[in-house]
């Protein structure tokens, strides 16, 4: 592991998220600026990518309450903006490598692994435009939840037939930082973006089906630098995760199964893939 100094800049901001998981929101905020000042001191974050977050957290506060023949553009803006952060293409950040090239087991292949301080800007700037992205507090369908669920996991076996993984129990020193980065920072940026925004946005205007279609279609194009393979597997995944959102309608569930799907991954089988 590679961990210095300034990786406390990224405590703050995992807080941030919690926090604004159970609606303390002006902690929540006041931890993201506590974790941008933290960025601009330790260099994590230079001035453009700071002004630029600010400018499209901004933009994000205002499109709800902006006239209906404005917000279509501002939302075009937000997805635009998502889409770049998503992408790690906005200059001025300075993401931490903190995995290099390392082996969870004998038959996996190296893996490096960043925490990102860009990606996670995708939840709080869609939670400002789109309130909704957390879900409600409808009917919890448990039976549903856990009927989906079971062919979600039931994918890992599958790829396992196909020659993609290989069974691969192993519990790797750096599980730990895993885990944190991968709930907070990475499949809850994912979901609020895929589930939270457009799978719920077009669900409402075309119907849940479309809306969960759609989304999954999208997660899996968004892993095509793993070849087509991996792109099917995700796509089916999302469904899973799709699923599972429209029957808890809430997006913490749908972040705590992708997390629990990956964290399944890493320790019982090759991790990403196999030689």
């Amino acid at each position: 592991m590679i961990l210095d100094t300034s990786m406390w800049i990224w405590l703050p901001l995992s807080l941030a998220i919690i926090f604004a998981f159970i609606d303390k929101t002006r902690l929540s905020i006041a931890l993201v600026i506590i974790s941008l000042i933290g960025g601009l001191i330790e260099n994590r974050l230079n001035i453009i990518g700071f002004i630029t977050l600010l400018a499209g957290l901004a933009i994000a506060y205002k499109t709800p309450s902006l006239e209906r023949k404005w917000q279509l553009g501002s939302y075009l803006f937000i997805l635009l903006w998502c889409v770049i952060l998503f992408l790690h293409l906005l200059p001025g950040f300075g993401n931490a490598k903190v995995l290099d090239s390392v082996i969870a087991g004998p038959q996996s292949i190296p893996f490096t692994m960043y925490l990102n301080l860009d990606k996670p800007f995708i939840f709080f700037g869609l939670l400002l435009a789109y309130p909704a992205i957390l879900g409600s507090k409808a009917a919890f369908n448990y039976k549903a939840v856990l009927f989906t669920a079971i062919p979600l996991f039931g994918l890992l076996p599958i790829a396992w037939q196909l020659g993609a993984l290989q069974p691969e129990f192993t519990i790797p020193y750096w599980w730990w930082l895993f885990s944190l980065n991968n709930l907070l920072l990475t499949c809850t940026a994912e979901e609020a973006f895929f589930r939270g925004f457009v799978q719920q946005s077009l669900s409402k205007r075309f119907g849940w089906i479309v809306g969960v279609a759609a989304a999954s279609l999208l997660f899996g194009i968004a892993h095509f630098n793993g070849g087509l393979l991996l792109v099917s597997f995700a796509t089916l995944a999302g469904v899973g995760y799709g699923l599972i959102y429209h029957y808890s309608s809430r997006l913490w569930v749908t972040v705590l199964f992708h997390f629990l799907f990956n964290l399944a991954h890493l320790l019982f089988f090759t991790y990403p893939i196999m030689k």
